[in-house]
């Protein structure tokens, strides 16, 4: 009767190679440049995090971006919905506003710079409240 004689180690080998390939593409996914529309989007809503604090809150935020994926001007609150005190809401619109700063100027190619150059894009950033679904 033959035992396997293989160290461990060789045979979690492919596990962690299948991880280090998984996380290689998905890193090279994240980084190419957007060329569309719902790339962008997918890339900004990966990016963008709601605070943490007052569940429930949320903002609709317009903003242009020039060619280069920079930032264009002020970005603009179009709609909010904000929960807790003052105190709360004013962290939650900081918060907010610096989560989408954080993901400019974006990364986007040529072609699609050109086509949104000083267009109005808009982002909706919120929290539901625990125990509620979409």
């Amino acid at each position: 009767m033959m035992s396997d004689a293989r160290p461990a180690r060789s045979r979690r080998q492919p596990a962690a190679i299948a991880v280090a390939i998984l996380v290689a593409s998905s890193a090279q996914a994240v980084s190419a440049p957007a060329n569309t529309l719902p790339e962008l989007r997918r890339s900004l809503s990966l990016c963008i995090r709601a605070p943490t604090e007052a569940a429930g809150s949320e903002l609709t935020i317009v903003f242009a971006l020039k060619r280069d994926g920079s930032l264009l001007g002020q970005p603009k609150i179009t709609h909010s919905l904000l929960l807790g005190d003052s105190s709360a809401q004013a962290a939650f619109v900081a918060d907010a506003i610096g989560a989408l700063a954080k993901c400019l100027p974006a990364s986007i190619t040529d072609a699609l710079g050109g086509a949104i150059a000083g267009r109005p894009l808009s982002v909706r950033i919120g929290r539901r409240p625990e125990g509620t679904s979409a």
